[in-house]
């Protein structure tokens, strides 16, 4: 998911640890400048065992839950109320009796008691807006669930405990392992206004054409999971750490007034009924070309606006083992579809989008094919796309649900749109139409390790823009773009390997941090193909399974022969950024070996010692020197030519040097220079040497140096090159690959960086999805 808003939360605990006390137990070797940083893990991974391996694959015991759902619900379109039905048949596949279940109800997140509305620090200026006030009063909305009905499958009456979002039900007989219980719950809530309360799902209100667009998510009570690796996951839902769930069957029966158009996880087992005879040509013409077809037309869409039906109608959709299911429903949405033909193996999935007309010029022509391009993408990266459709709508949001999610992007009213707008929705259709692979298929647990799905998907989000187009301007992937969180004061950073709730910086730490260490990893540590095939492995061990981040670690090393564990510890269990200093650059070459080259050295030394300025102002004096006026204190020594060359020397000399191989001639006649280079490591992060050389003649020279250099020594390091070209100048990290804070220290001899600053400008606030820069295509239009 892209946050919409950020919750501000005190720095807090790593599971229950903190940040402080995590640093200093992975602290092998406290005080030393050696033997931490490259220590292995150790206690810092949970212990393998019978059901997760310590290869990092699911070990021979490994087992997960599974909840069915036959659910009926209506939309209430006049009262914006969602009533429902559903029955869960849940299957305990674990070893252990349940003498309770949890359900989640995400809805009370909204409920006027909720904890999320009280929890947040705030406080008063001396000028405060009206806005940021009303903020400031609790109004009474009564949002929320309400539980009508809890039952087993005989209709008995089952005792219920509601706390917050989570509801436990307590159960007469314990639920042996391999039994099956089926519950039955009936509930309703109103439907929040997402534009005014935030959140994911709800309802945005149309005031020009009297209309809503509902995107149902989060809707109805759910399963929590309970895990091999820590029992319930029955944290709260407080708003940003999102879910953890339970794969299973869906059949579910949406009414909602007939002219409205319901676009769901899954497959509608009843377009013949809800479609008119010519949408319904439409949907069959759709699976038949390669460019998106509109089954629901612009034209269609401004008809339904203005002809509001009375009556209802049933949409039936069914999908197999997802973890949830969600929907859009509105009279006011253009559908089209196309089928991925190819790209992925075993699968030709229907990529489809639903977008109101404010979105039509952008929708039209980019969304359908942005989730084809992203199923592609991901397919070839990780996993074959299993899912039979794969579904883009324009909500003015980012939110991503099995087989369907929730993307922003409209044009001006005259159908323009800027550059970064366009970008930004391709962007997030990538990122939502992503989630699809992680977390839906490897369904790691968001409620307690954003970063595994957010993550490791802004990580491929980045692949596939930048297989969309060479020049896509990607925010999130590239080393560089991760720098000014680095280099924040450590009272403003936490690990990676944080809980969602407790991250004071959520967007860098969980989205753009992990996305760069694996682009890094990828790119300068591993290599492209270590790299993706260990990513694959995951991606196949984990799909519609529940991975922690030990699996991760481990398949990672386990698939590619590579000792990742000093990464690990530096990227996600630190907070330590990459600083690394080319100190200094010292240049030798051979002396010795010639014997008239010996001789010239020493005698170009020996006079250099002897020209002191006194020596030359008494010779700038006409000085009369005693040895000059009595010559008879000049002796053999004054006459002797110390510096001439002997010829047993220079016949030895010559034997010597006939002897020898070309590559040792040249370092002999100093054709050779050695380069001594001395690195200082001021960040604290280890990582490899990229160095760039600069030779007189024009040319470059690139040399990688392992992140070992460091082992012995996590401070310094010094490193000698042999260099047969004159060097005129080195650089450190020349394509900003590490993530490197300071530049200004990586170069030999260094240069000055020019500098300059921006007078900006902002008015008023953002929607999301509109922007305040300037639009070309508006004013082009105007010319």
């Amino acid at each position: 998911m892209i946050i919409k808003k950020y919750f501000r939360l005190a720095l807090g605990l790593i599971s229950t640890l903190t940040a402080q006390q995590v640093a200093a137990q992975s602290l092998n070797n406290p005080g030393s400048n050696h033997g931490n940083k490259f220590e292995q893990l150790g206690t810092l991974l949970t212990d393998p065992n019978i059901f997760r391996t310590a290869s990092g694959a699911p070990g021979a015991m490994y087992w997960q839950q599974k909840a069915d759902y036959v659910i009926h619900c209506e939309i209430d379109d006049v009262n914006q109320v969602l009533k429902g039905k559903e029955t869960i048949t849940y299957t305990n596949n674990s070893p252990d009796p349940l003498d309770y279940l949890w359900i989640q109800l995400d809805e009370n997140e909204h409920a006027d008691n909720a904890e999320s509305r009280s929890f947040d620090q705030s406080s008063l200026n001396e000028r405060m807006s009206l806005e940021q006030l009303k903020g400031m009063v609790q109004e009474k909305k009564g949002l929320g669930v309400y539980i009508h009905k809890v039952t087993d499958g005989n209709n008995k009456a089952l005792k219920y405990t509601i706390n917050y979002t989570m509801m436990r039900i307590d159960l007469p007989v314990s639920l042996k392992p391999g039994a099956k219980m089926v519950l039955n719950i009936d509930w309703d809530y109103k439907i929040s206004n997402r534009m005014v309360e935030g959140g994911r799902g709800g309802y945005e209100y149309f005031e020009k054409d009297d209309n809503y667009l509902y995107t149902i998510a989060q809707w109805f009570p759910r399963m929590a999971v309970y895990s091999d690796f820590q029992g319930w996951q029955n944290k709260q839902f407080t708003g940003r750490g999102e879910f953890a769930l339970v794969f299973g069957d869906y059949k579910v029966h949406i009414t909602v007034p007939s002219d409205h158009i319901v676009g769901a996880t899954g497959v509608c087992q009843n377009y013949a009924q809800v479609l008119n005879s010519t949408q319904l040509a439409r949907w069959k013409q759709a699976q038949q070309t390669n460019e998106p077809i509109e089954i629901v037309t612009l034209g269609d869409v401004k008809n339904a606006i203005s002809e509001k039906s009375a009556t209802k109608k049933t949409w039936i959709y069914e999908a197999k083992n997802v973890r949830d299911f969600a929907f859009v429903s509105s009279r006011r949405l253009v559908w089209d579809a196309l089928k991925v033909n190819e790209g992925i193996e075993g699968n030709q999935p229907m990529a489809m989008s639903y977008y109101g007309p404010e979105a039509y010029p952008l929708y039209r022509k980019y969304s359908t094919k942005a989730v084809a391009h992203t199923l592609k993408t991901y397919s070839k990266y990780s996993i074959p796309y299993p899912y039979p459709v794969a579904i883009s709508v324009e909500a003015a949001n980012g939110m991503e649900y099995p087989m369907i999610c929730f993307n922003y992007g409209r044009a001006d009213e005259d159908g323009t749109y800027t550059e970064a707008v366009k970008y930004g929705m391709i962007g997030v259709i990538i990122h939502e139409v992503g989630h699809n692979f992680f977390p839906m298929i490897v369904n790691s647990d968001e409620r307690q390790w954003t970063w595994m799905d957010e993550g490791l998907n802004t990580f491929l989000q980045f692949l596939t823009e930048q297989e969309w187009d060479k020049n896509f301007p990607s925010r999130r992937g590239p080393a560089h773009k991760i720098v000014d969180y680095m280099k924040l004061p450590k009272d403003q950073l936490e690990p990676i390997m944080t809980n969602s709730e407790n991250i004071s910086q959520f967007g860098p730490n969980a989205y753009a941090k992990p996305a760069t260490a694996l682009n890094i990893l990828r790119e300068t540590v591993m290599g492209r193909e270590l790299f993706d095939f260990a990513f694959k492995q995951y991606a196949q061990r984990w799909a519609f399974k529940h991975p922690t981040p030990a699996d991760f670690f481990r398949t990672m090393e386990d698939a590619s022969a590579v000792d990742l564990d000093w990464f690990w510890r530096g990227w996600f269990f630190g907070t330590d950024p990459v600083e690394i200093s080319l100190e200094n650059v010292t240049q030798y070459r051979m002396s010795g070996g010639n014997p008239a080259q010996d001789q010239k050295s020493k005698k170009e030394a020996f006079e250099k010692d002897l020209n002191t300025i006194s020596r030359q102002r008494n010779m700038e004096d006409n000085m009369a020197f005693l040895v000059e006026k009595d010559t008879s204190l000049l002796d053999f020594y004054n006459k002797w030519d110390r510096f001439a060359v002997r010829p047993v020397n220079q016949t030895n000399y010559q034997q010597f040097y006939n002897g020898l191989n070309q590559k040792e001639k040249d370092i002999f006649d100093g054709k050779v220079s050695f380069y001594e280079l001395s690195f200082k490591n001021n960040g604290g992060l280890v990582m490899p040497l990229i160095i760039e050389w600069n030779y007189t003649d024009g040319t470059k020279e690139l040399e990688r140096i392992s992140a070992y250099i460091w082992r012995h020594n996590e401070l310094e390091a010094t490193k000698v090159f042999a260099k047969s070209k004159e060097v005129a100048s080195v650089r450190l990290d020349p394509y900003r690959e590490t993530a490197d804070i300071d530049e200004s220290n990586n170069s030999w001899p260094r240069q000055a960086r020019p500098s300059q600053f921006e007078i900006f400008k902002q008015n008023g606030r953002n929607v999301r999805g509109q922007s305040n820069e300037s639009n070309p295509m508006k004013e082009a239009r105007s010319n």
